[in-house]
Formats: structure tokens, sequence, C-alpha cells
């Protein structure tokens, strides 16, 4: 049996600086973007909000699909965003049910 794993964006806000991860734990991951648990680039640029994410069986076809958007232009990846979240809104509580 595989293991879900959950391609993500966070943002700073509506059309604010993005940042994609994948991970297999999303609401762990999530808080410690939101608390600043973990130095780095979401800490420093004060990303802390879930946009969107997509739900995998395999943890290689996540790998594979965070790369494949990373090497995505801006608009397209807001285009992503969009077409689920049109309002930017902050997703963690959604995945905390």
């Amino acid at each position: 049996m595989d293991k879900i794993s959950y391609v993500y964006m966070m943002a700073s806000g509506m059309y604010g600086t993005l940042y994609l991860g994948v991970t297999s734990n999303l609401v762990r991951r999530v808080w410690q973007h939101r608390g600043g648990v973990v130095d780095g680039f979401t800490k420093q640029y004060h990303v802390k909000q879930l946009v969107w994410f997509e739900q995998h069986t395999d943890i290689y076809a996540a790998i594979t699909r965070e790369k494949q958007i990373k090497k995505w232009r801006r608009d397209w990846k807001i285009e992503l965003i969009q077409k689920t979240n049109p309002l930017w809104r902050d997703l963690f509580l959604d995945i905390c049910v």
C-alpha cells in the first residue's frame, strides 16, 4: 500500500511570494511553515498561507509533479491556484478537519 503524498503551494498573500513543496504529512509541514519552526525561504519571506495542494498515491509521482511545476512560469502557477482557490483563501483549516 502506497503512502499518500502531497504537492503544495504556500503564499505570502494574494499574488504574493510563492513556495512549492512536497510532503507526506501536509498538516505537519504547513504547521511548520506557519509557525516559522524551520529556518529557510518561507520563514524569511513570511510565506504562511496554504493556497493549493494536490494528493498523490506515489511519492515519486509527487516529486515529479513538483519538479514539473517548479519549471513553470509564475503566471501559470497563479492560474493553477486560481482554478481551485480564486480568492486565495488559506486552506490550512480545511486540511486540519
